[in-house]
C-alpha cells in the first residue's frame, strides 16, 4: 500500500533524545507548487533568515488555506506576544526538547541566543524546571510546559505560582503558546521535516 511505502520511505530513526526521519514523508514544496499569493510570504521568510526559505514553511505551504492563518496565528505568539522573548523561548525549547523535535530545537537555539538566553541557560533547559538555576518565574514557566505536554492540564499549585507573575491574559497566552509549538512538533516529527543545510542559511 502506498502509505506503508510511505512509511519505510521515511523511517523514523532513533538519535539520541532526538526523534527524526531520515527522509521527509512530505517534501517541501518547489515555488511552482505554492499558490502565488502565499509565495511573497515565503520569499519573506527566506529573507529573515539569510537564506532560502525555511523547510517548514515551504512544507506547510502545500496547505495553503491554512499557511497563511497559521503564520498570523503564529506571529502573535512569537515574536508578537505579550510575554518576555526571554520567557517565550524557553518554553518553546522545552516543547522542542520534550517532543523530541530537533527541528524545533535548532531553531529556537538561534532564535533564543538572540533573545538573550546564554549556551549555559539552553542546555540547562534540556534538565527542565528541577535542573536549578532557575529564577521562580523561569521554574513555574517550565513546571507548567512540563505538566500541560504530560496531561494537558497546569496543576492548581502550579498555576498559583504562575498566577505571582503573570497577568491573565498572559496565562492564556503560556497555554496557547506551548499547545502551539507542541501541535507544530507533532506535524515536524511526523512529517518528517528535515534540517536546512548550514550552506542553505549562510551560517
Amino acid at each position: 500500500m502506498a502509505g506503508e511505502r510511505d512509511h519505510e520511505a521515511g523511517s523514523e530513526t532513533e538519535a539520541g533524545e532526538w526523534r527524526e526521519m531520515a527522509t521527509p514523508r512530505i517534501p517541501p514544496a518547489e515555488k511552482d507548487e505554492i499558490h502565488f499569493l502565499i509565495r511573497p510570504l515565503i520569499a519573506i521568510a527566506g529573507r529573515a533568515v539569510g537564506g532560502p526559505p525555511p523547510n517548514i514553511f515551504t512544507t506547510l505551504a502545500r496547505h495553503g488555506k491554512l499557511f497563511a492563518p497559521w503564520l498570523l496565528f503564529a506571529g502573535r505568539l512569537m515574536p508578537g506576544g505579550s510575554l518576555p522573548r526571554r520567557d517565550t523561548e524557553l518554553v518553546i525549547l522545552r516543547v522542542a526538547h520534550n517532543t523530541r523535535c530537533r527541528y524545533e530545537w535548532n531553531h529556537h537555539v538561534r532564535i533564543g541566543a538572540k533573545a538573550g538566553l546564554t549556551p549555559a541557560v539552553i542546555e540547562r533547559v534540556k534538565g527542565g524546571p528541577g535542573a536549578g538555576g532557575w529564577s521562580e518565574r523561569e521554574q513555574a514557566l517550565l513546571e507548567a510546559t512540563d505538566e500541560l505536554h504530560a496531561e494537558n492540564f497546569i496543576c492548581d499549585a502550579t498555576w498559583a505560582r504562575l498566577s505571582e507573575f503573570l497577568e491573565h491574559r498572559e496565562l492564556i497566552e503560556l497555554c496557547m503558546l506551548a499547545g502551539h509549538y507542541e501541535m507544530l512538533a507533532g506535524t515536524i516529527n511526523s512529517a518528517g521535516i528535515q534540517p536546512e543545510r548550514t550552506s542553505d542559511r549562510g551560517d
